[in-house]
């Protein structure tokens, strides 16, 4: 049968019509007779489909029921669950002090603590966290040791001038791999890390640079203050853009191991100041 008859033949079959009798039992009277096809059959199912959706629709988009959908929040409700996290973490801090308040109360009264140690309201709600609980043996041990190990550290009391207010983050979690050596222009410390592990902004910055170079992949350059720009390369993938404001912990990209200069999964982080490469292990506890 050809092509075009074997469709005739189908769309006939799909417009014909039926007829729906309803008749009366006891008479055999026809009540009711309706002629439907296939096609009227599935004009009226799409036609309830697309009723309901609408409903659906006009529910979702004019009820509080569309902060249930994600990305749906308004900024309203958002800033009213922050207030909430904040009102209750601050009713939290402000119950342990009262607690605490009560058992030194309690304590005084039963002689355990002089009231002449006690030098105000806010001495009496630290007293239990700092004089009320007994040094164990295997604590003073341990602060013996780690006395007699820092005492000569240098580079626990050595302050860096040029970093005077700054915190930085660790980019990400992994092992050394390879160290800074300015020698053999290696300009940044090497961290040996899962793939797809975040990385993280070292400190508050602009992004100045977020591109796919041959040699080092994806890379990502901020600018921070006090002249500093830090690099990381190697990413898997870029989360931030040329001039996306981050802060310090943010995550900025993903771990890879793109370019051609790579071993493995890791991340090159650079870190400079005032237009010279420095050592980020001096800044960076990795």
């Amino acid at each position: 049968m050809p092509k075009r008859k074997r469709s005739k033949v189908f769309w006939n079959n799909f417009k014909f019509k039926y007829k729906l009798t309803v008749f009366n039992e006891n008479t055999l009277e026809e009540v009711v007779g309706i002629h439907v096809s296939k096609l009227n059959g599935l004009s009226v199912l799409l036609s309830v489909l697309t009723v309901l959706f609408l409903i659906a629709a006009v529910i979702i988009a004019y009820t509080p029921l569309r902060n249930y959908l994600p990305g749906y929040m308004n900024s309203e409700v958002r800033a009213q669950i922050v207030e909430n996290a904040l009102r209750v973490d601050s009713l939290q801090k402000l119950l342990d002090r009262q607690n605490l308040y009560v058992m030194n109360i309690q304590d005084i009264f039963n002689g355990k603590v002089s009231v002449d140690t006690v030098q105000s309201i806010d001495s009496l709600t630290n007293m239990r966290e700092d004089s009320l609980m007994e040094r164990t043996e295997r604590e003073a041990e341990f602060r013996r040791q780690y006395e007699e190990t820092e005492k000569y550290n240098l580079t626990s009391i050595t302050s860096q001038p040029d970093v005077d207010g700054l915190i930085f983050y660790r980019p990400t979690r992994g092992m050394i791999s390879g160290h800074f050596d300015e020698s053999k222009k290696h300009f940044g410390t090497d961290i040996a890390a899962d793939p797809k592990e975040s990385i993280l902004a070292t400190l508050d910055g602009t992004v100045v640079f977020s591109n796919y170079t041959a040699e080092t992949g994806y890379v990502i350059g901020i600018q921070h203050n006090q002249d500093f720009v830090s690099f990381y390369k190697h990413c898997g993938s870029l989360l931030k853009n040329v001039g996306d404001k981050v802060q310090g912990g943010e995550a900025i990209a993903l771990v890879g191991n793109t370019g051609t200069l790579t071993t493995g999964p890791h991340l090159h982080f650079e870190l400079w100041h005032k237009g010279r490469a420095v050592n980020p292990e001096k800044y960076i506890v990795f």
